[in-house]
């Protein structure tokens, strides 16, 4: 199978990480857009991830419409001495159907290693939630030659022991960190030469079946003009937004970029 045919055979996705943004009022506002925008968008599935506070009330704004409700992060632990943090089926309980584990901020900014992403993606996976992990280099690593170094090791250990069955029911995100609300961007190129990787990894790690089934987002300052040329790299399938996520229609105008 080509690899054209391969990404014709995996549905795009696209989800908006809020991150510490939106009360719950102004994420019903936003979503309630949002429900008009994308109501007849198809091929696509799209994900919001609003912060804890605002997910019962985005939640509700969106029931039964096409986009579906992830969280930001989530404890391995089911329950406990756990001050400031939610489990699994805290976030089941508000219907969340996603969750994203490793982003490159969690990792940064409050000292999480591949091994707590690794403990977070098997108890999401137990818990009916898919995961979107998060994967990517520093700039100092990337002009330091050690992208794909970087890139093996996280694999190995944030996806540690998973097989087949826990590949088909997740998502991975490559965020190069030096592209990450800087205003940089991975040229399409750059970009689609981690995603090979990634998919040749994880098929090392299980089977050519399961790695080409895999979707595999971008992230990194994705916007409306820059979407379409990234999408259409061979083993990019959707992205991960960040800032763009927050206006209602960038958002969508990104979602219209997956589908065509």
């Amino acid at each position: 199978m080509t690899d054209k045919m391969a990404s014709s055979m995996r549905k795009p996705l696209v989800a908006g990480n809020w991150k510490m943004n939106n009360t719950a009022a102004e994420a019903a506002a936003l979503c309630k857009v949002l429900t008009r925008l994308l109501a007849n968008a198809k091929g696509v599935d799209v994900v919001i991830c609003p912060p804890f506070t605002a997910l019962a009330m985005a939640g509700s704004v969106i029931s039964g419409t096409n986009i579906v409700l992830g969280a930001q992060n989530m404890h391995w632990e089911k329950s406990g001495a756990f001050t400031g943090e939610v489990s699994s089926a805290m976030l089941r309980d508000l219907y969340c159907h996603y969750v994203i584990l490793g982003h490159s901020e969690r990792r940064t900014l409050f000292g999480e290693t591949d091994e707590i992403v690794n403990r977070k993606v098997r108890t999401a996976l137990a818990s009916n939630l898919r995961p979107i992990v998060c994967i990517g280099e520093t700039l100092d690593q990337r002009k330091s030659n050690k992208t794909e170094e970087v890139i093996r090791l996280q694999c190995q250990n944030s996806l540690k022991d998973l097989d087949a069955a826990s590949f088909g029911n997740m998502i991975l995100a490559y965020e190069p960190i030096w592209a990450i609300g800087t205003g940089m961007t991975a040229t399409p190129q750059q970009a689609q030469d981690v995603h090979r990787l990634i998919r040749q990894l994880v098929q090392d790690q299980t089977d050519a079946k399961t790695a080409s089934s895999l979707r595999i987002l971008y992230g990194g300052s994705v916007k409306a003009n820059n979407a379409a040329e990234l999408f259409h790299q061979p083993d990019i399938d959707g992205g991960l937004i960040g800032g763009a996520s927050l206006d209602a229609e960038s958002f969508v105008a990104i979602v219209n970029a997956a589908i065509s």
